[in-house]
C-alpha cells in the first residue's frame, strides 16, 4: 500500500478517535493520552501526524466540514436541480447521519464554544457560516428580489442552526427529524408565497 494511503488512514483514525475522546470526555477531557488510546497508538504517533492536541482538533473540525460539504455535493447530485431541491438538499446535508451523531454533535458544540477564543477555530466558523450562508442566498437569488435575499438566507441559516442546536442539547423534547421537518416546512412555504405571486 502507498505510503500516502497509509498516511491518510492514520490521519483518519486519528480524527475518529478524537471524536470518540470528545463525546465521551469533552473537548477540556480530551486529551493527547486519551485520543492515542482510543486509536490504539503511541502518543508520538500524534505528534508526528499533527504536532499536538490543538492541530488535531482543527484536522478534526475541518473533518466534519469536508463531510458536510460532500454530503451537500451528494445530495446536490440527486436533486432535480431546481432551487427548491437545492434547499432541501442544504437542509438535508446540515441534518444527515454525521452531522447529527452524538460524536459529531458533541464536537459542534465544544468546537463552537473554543471558536470564540481561538482565532484558528473562529476561522474555521467563519468559513463554516460563510459556505451556508452563500448557497443559501445563490438559490433565493433565483427566486426573490434581491431586497429579500439578505434576510431570507440569515432566516433559514438560523433555522438550520438553531434547530439543529436545540434537537443536539434536546433529551425527549425536539428530535432531529422534526428540527429537520420545520426548516423543511419553512422553505416550502417560502416557495409557496413566491409561486403565489
Amino acid at each position: 500500500m502507498p505510503k500516502i494511503v497509509v498516511e491518510e488512514e492514520k490521519r483518519e483514525q486519528l480524527i475518529e478517535a478524537t471524536l470518540q475522546s470528545v463525546e465521551e470526555y469533552g473537548i477540556q477531557g480530551t486529551t493527547i493520552n486519551r485520543i492515542s488510546q482510543f486509536a490504539g497508538v503511541s502518543t508520538g504517533i500524534i505528534s508526528h501526524y499533527f504536532g499536538g492536541k490543538q492541530a488535531l482538533m482543527e484536522a478534526t473540525v475541518r473533518y466534519l466540514l469536508n463531510a458536510l460539504q460532500k454530503t451537500l455535493i451528494t445530495e446536490l447530485e440527486k436533486s432535480d436541480g431546481s432551487p427548491q431541491a437545492r434547499m432541501m438538499a442544504i437542509i438535508q446535508a446540515n441534518f444527515s447521519k454525521l452531522q447529527v451523531s452524538d460524536r459529531a454533535a458533541k464536537t459542534w458544540l465544544a468546537f463552537w464554544a473554543q471558536a470564540m477564543h481561538d482565532p484558528e477555530l473562529a476561522r474555521l466558523q467563519r468559513v463554516n457560516e460563510k459556505r451556508l450562508f452563500s448557497n443559501l442566498k445563490v438559490t433565493l437569488r433565483e427566486i426573490l428580489p434581491e431586497d429579500q435575499v439578505e434576510e431570507k438566507a440569515q432566516t433559514i441559516a438560523a433555522l438550520i442552526d438553531g434547530l439543529w442546536l436545540r434537537s443536539a442539547l434536546s433529551t425527549g423534547g425536539l428530535t432531529v427529524s422534526q428540527a429537520e421537518r420545520i426548516c423543511r416546512n419553512y422553505v416550502n412555504e417560502l416557495f409557496e408565497a413566491q409561486d403565489q405571486q
